[in-house]
Formats: C-alpha cells, structure tokens, sequence
C-alpha cells in the first residue's frame, strides 16, 4: 500500500509491505511519485523487488567512498581530491541518493556555471561516474542515474589569447626578480609547450641536454612524448640549481600564487599561465612545422583537439 505526503516541495511516497517491509522516496511531481509506487508494488507482487540497503545514502557518502576507492587509481589524483572535496561541500550533497532526481541534478549545473562550462562539466562527470560506479560494481541499487539524462554545458570557445611581445619582455624582466623557479617555468611553457602538470613532475633524469630534447613519461593522454629544446630552454635549464630529483619541486598551488600575483604587479589582464601553452604550439606553426610533428611535441591525438590551441598571426607569414 502506498501513502502520500506534500513536504518541503517534494512529494513523499511509501510503500508499505507485509512481506518486504517498506520503501520511501521523494518526487518533485506526485504523478512521478504515483507512477513509482505503482511500479514498487508490481515488483514486490510478483517478487523481483528487492530493497535497496542503500537507498537512505547521501550523495556526500558515495563521494568519499568513489574519493576512498577510486579516485586514487587515477593519473591527476590530487586534483581530484581537491574536487571532491569542493562538491562534498556543496548542497547537492547532502541530499539522498534516492532523493536526487534530474531536476536536482539540472539545478546543480546551472549554478554552477557561474563558475564556468569547463568546471561545471567537470563536476558534472565526476557525479555520473560515481553513481555509475556503485550502481555497476559496488552492488548499490540505485536506479537510473539522474547525472546521466541532463545537458550538459557547451565546451567554452577555444582561447584566442596571446602573448604580446611587450608582455613577454616586462614577463621576463619582473619574474626573474621573484621566486627562483618562476622564469623557469615561464620560459619552458613557451619554449616546450608544456602543461603545468608536467613541468612540476618533471625529473632531472628526463632531461637530455647534451642530445637537445626531454622525455615526458606519462602526459595526459596516458602515453609518454619527446619535446625539444630550444637554446633558450637549455640556458635557462643549465641555471638552475638542482635541489632534488625534481626540477621545480614546488606545490600547484605554490606556483598559481606566484603567477596571479605577477600578472597583478604587471597589471596584464586575462592571460593564464596555460595560455603560454598556446603560445608555444602557435609559434610551431609559425616556424613552419607540420600538424603531424607538432601533435607529436604537444601530445594531441586529434587535430581538432589541437586547433583548439593554434592561433597563428597570418600577417606575419604572408
């Protein structure tokens, strides 16, 4: 038997039975919450009902065990962390597994595209793959996942910026005056095309100064690519006192500080340190490589994936 109640602007129902005991969920349209009971009663009537032990389970719960169990498995697992933690902390949180529904999980996206379509996609796969994780291996029977039939935000425009020369030279002159590793790692994202990610994991035994070039074992993709080095890159690598096995053992967090606080100082607005990435790959082209060598350099599998990051300045070939 199934009972109904209006509360905090959801539909509540239970159903109730002799032989299986009870089941709740909550509906924002009672005709969802009706056609629900009716289905529940169909299967404990001809005995495929099965209560799902995890129905009362927060969202926050299968956060930090997916955090706990899966997350460590992955290649950027401290990024990660950091974005689980982020949504823990948000109000989707805390609602029930059983509770969460696709108008919930719309609602969550559109606040957070204030944020930005890239973040909010982020998170928004992040969600659909922990409840698909436990629906599929962790025996939770969770139903259809509500992260899985929303829309999701359109990827963002690809970045148009660029370094001006007159930015590269005030760069230059001001961040050799600050920490020690913050021209270094300037000057590599330009000279290399290197992520963020990569020049903070890069060893010393990656380095083949003597043969020109340096090995990244494992970059995004999963595979490993040889870059190589300008004579910049090698001057400014060769200044460099080796302070462990890491060439630049700083924290992420260390070193997004130190870059915000150099554009502040210089007064140069909208250029983010990954736009020194499209910098360089624009310059490849610009000397003349091709799209097959320098998808080798940047490590991109598809060439539309690598557009996305060439901005060439066509007035300056012709």
């Amino acid at each position: 038997m199934a009972t109904f109640r209006k509360r905090n602007n959801r539909w509540q129902v239970q159903v109730r039975s002799r032989q299986h005991g009870s089941v709740s969920k909550s509906f924002h349209k009672k005709a969802d919450a009706q056609a629900w009971a009716v289905e529940q009663e169909r299967l404990m009537q001809i005995g495929s009902w099965h209560k799902d032990v995890h129905s009362n389970t927060s969202i926050t719960d299968l956060l930090k065990k997916y955090q706990l169990e899966v997350t460590p498995q992955k290649k950027e697992h401290k990024r990660e962390i950091a974005r689980l933690d982020r949504l823990i902390r948000d109000p989707i949180a805390n609602l029930l597994l059983n509770e969460c529904s696709p108008t919930d999980a719309a609602q969550f996206r559109d606040r957070r595209l204030s944020d930005g379509n890239r973040a909010t996609e982020y998170d928004l796969v992040l969600l659909r793959h922990a409840w698909n994780i436990a629906n599929k291996e962790w025996g939770w029977r969770l139903g259809d996942n509500p992260f899985s039939v929303i829309r999701f935000p359109r990827p963002s425009p690809a970045r148009e910026r660029r370094l001006h020369p007159h930015e590269y030279r005030m760069i230059k002159e001001e961040s050799r005056l600050r920490v020690w590793y913050l021209w270094p790692m300037i000057c590599l994202a330009i000279e290399t095309g290197m992520r963020k990610s990569e020049l903070l994991a890069l060893l010393w035994s990656n380095v083949h100064i003597e043969r020109n070039y340096l090995v990244i074992p494992s970059s995004k993709n999963g595979k490993s690519r040889t870059v190589p080095l300008t004579k910049e890159a090698i001057s400014v690598l060769g200044k460099i006192n080796p302070r462990s096995d890491s060439i630049f053992p700083v924290p992420h967090n260390a070193l997004r500080l130190s870059w915000d606080r150099l554009m502040q100082k210089l007064d140069i607005k909208n250029l983010k340190f990954h736009d020194l990435r499209h910098e360089a790959i624009s310059r490849y082209f610009e000397k003349g490589l091709s799209v097959p060598e320098v998808a080798l350099i940047s490590g991109h599998k598809t060439v539309s994936q690598l557009f996305r990051y060439v901005h060439v300045k066509i007035p300056e070939r012709m």
